[in-house]
């Protein structure tokens, strides 16, 4: 027969005392096990009937939650994502201006149609991002004071070589795509349709932050150029550019890459809520400049002396002298147009030799005013 004997380590049974390192307290003989309850524990053991008391696995956080409702997600520690939600919805927003107005300057500069749209958004290291470019290709680097760093512009050879040939006086039929890098002539035209998209850049940004956006340089093989280190994080933008709105014109893509420690000053600035802020500012703004700019307007005034009918053949025997008599009185307001519309009533008069008006109310239709903006005068 084997005697089973429980012990209990640490702190002694019903007493408030610290525990002791290594303290054994051996359980009283009315506290021991008899052989029935032994099998018993070791039948329920084997059978898999044990029941765990012990509470389950818990999740600790800053915030009480219950466990089983926890989001667990899955998190890639080579590509962190740094930038929250909202502010890339917010750098998607700004770039789909970018690409509106790139697409229109480059319409009128072109004299065709060009197409621009943005196509993806989102983080990735800087060696993925060169690593899915082709080479070689149109490799931009782009200075943005007061931001430091630079950022990079790559579009793809399925747009350059078009672009370039449009220029040339080309029609983009049958045309090739050559592998090579550009030329000094199609460098110096590429230039000048960069200098295009750094306008546009500058006044999409404008409404976050005051930068200068301009070309430094430019390469054919991406794989030479490396502006941050290779697991730093950047956004890329990704665009869709349509030369022509014909099936077969040339559609390629281009791409903006902005690391992530170039636009850290401005983050703050690219929440939705600071968005939301300055676009009402900014659309203040623009209601006042407009408003300045209507203040110094001309509008057209006629004063409507009496309105009547008469036949064709009375106005065919019209003649000097004649009087034309109507249902208005003499001593009645004339009606005071403004570009067409009703306005005021007034009287007519004579002013240092002209004929003046003197406004005394407001026009009327049927039996209603029509509202008049208050004047201070």
């Amino acid at each position: 027969m084997v005697e089973v004997r429980l012990i209990w380590i640490g702190r002694r049974p019903n007493s408030d005392s610290q525990p002791l390192a290594g303290e054994v307290q051996a359980m009283s003989d009315a506290e021991m096990l008899d052989q029935k309850e032994v099998d018993a524990l070791l039948d329920a053991v084997e059978s898999g009937n044990l029941k765990d008391d012990q509470p389950p696995a818990r999740i600790f956080s800053r915030f009480r939650r219950d466990h089983e409702k926890v989001e667990i997600r899955v998190y890639d520690f080579k590509r962190p994502e740094r930038i929250g939600k909202d502010q890339m919805r917010t750098l998607r927003t700004l770039h789909e201006a970018f690409a509106r107005g790139f697409g229109a300057q480059m319409s009128g500069f072109l004299r065709s149609i060009v197409e621009v749209r943005v196509a993806s958004a989102e983080q990735m290291t800087y060696a993925e991002f060169i690593g899915s470019l082709p080479n070689p290709t149109c490799f931009t680097l782009l200075d943005c004071p007061p931001l430091g760093g630079q950022i990079c512009m790559e579009i793809s050879p399925l747009v350059v070589y078009p672009l370039v040939e449009r220029l040339l006086g080309g029609t983009n039929q049958n045309l090739m795509i050559p592998q090579r890098p550009l030329t000094g002539i199609e460098t110096r035209l590429m230039r000048r349709v960069l200098d295009l998209g750094m306008n546009a850049l500058t006044e999409a940004w404008s409404g976050v932050r005051e930068i200068d956006f301009s070309v430094a340089a430019m390469e054919s093989n991406p794989q030479l150029v490396e502006i941050v280190p290779p697991n730093e994080v950047v956004v890329m933008i990704g665009f869709e550019i349509r030369l022509g709105s014909r099936v077969g014109d040339g559609v390629g893509t281009m791409s903006l890459c902005i690391p992530y420690n170039v636009i850290e000053p401005v983050m703050d600035d690219l929440s939705t809520e600071n968005w939301f802020v300055a676009g009402d500012g900014r659309a203040r703004e623009a209601e006042e400049a407009i408003v300045s700019k209507l203040h110094d307007s001309t509008v057209q005034i006629e004063a409507t002396l009496a309105e009547t009918s008469i036949t064709l053949s009375d106005l065919g025997r019209l003649e000097v002298g004649d009087l034309l008599t109507t249902d208005r009185r003499a001593d009645q307001p004339v009606q005071v147009s403004v570009a067409g519309k009703p306005k005021f009533e007034a009287t007519l008069g004579q002013h240092r030799g002209m004929r003046a008006l003197r406004i005394v109310d407001p026009a009327k239709v049927g039996n209603s005013e029509i509202p008049t903006p208050e004047t201070g005068s």
